[in-house]
């Protein structure tokens, strides 16, 4: 069974893709987190945080597929999500081979 599309703000969904970077590596670390909190308000993320911590994989690949669909971003935008994500994967001064993996896999649906 499909589950439905979730329809995510541009915030949200940055807010989704951080957290997957975040947990590439299977260890999601505070220094992360606090990361990831500061680029929106506390409610956009525990919300996103939630539904993020109850999906699969496959399901979150699956969300940001649809979510990316219904938004056009800007190549600025798209320059600083970037960024975003570099930043996150090296908050804990660790850019391990799951990291890179998930940063080609997210590059390639956002590109």
């Amino acid at each position: 069974m499909e589950t439905p599309v979730t329809r995510w703000s541009k915030a949200e969904l940055q807010v989704y893709i951080l957290l997957l970077c975040a947990n590439a590596d299977a260890d999601l670390q505070e220094q992360e987190l606090n990361l990831i909190r500061s680029k929106v308000d506390a409610d956009c993320f525990g919300r996103i945080y939630e539904e993020f911590l109850k999906d699969s994989e496959e399901v979150s690949f699956s969300k940001l597929e649809r979510n990316i669909a219904l938004h056009e971003y800007s190549w600025r935008e798209l320059n600083q999500l970037k960024l975003d994500m570099k930043a996150v994967f090296a908050s804990d001064r660790k850019y391990m081979m799951l990291e890179q993996n998930m940063e080609r896999i997210l590059n390639n649906m956002l590109y």
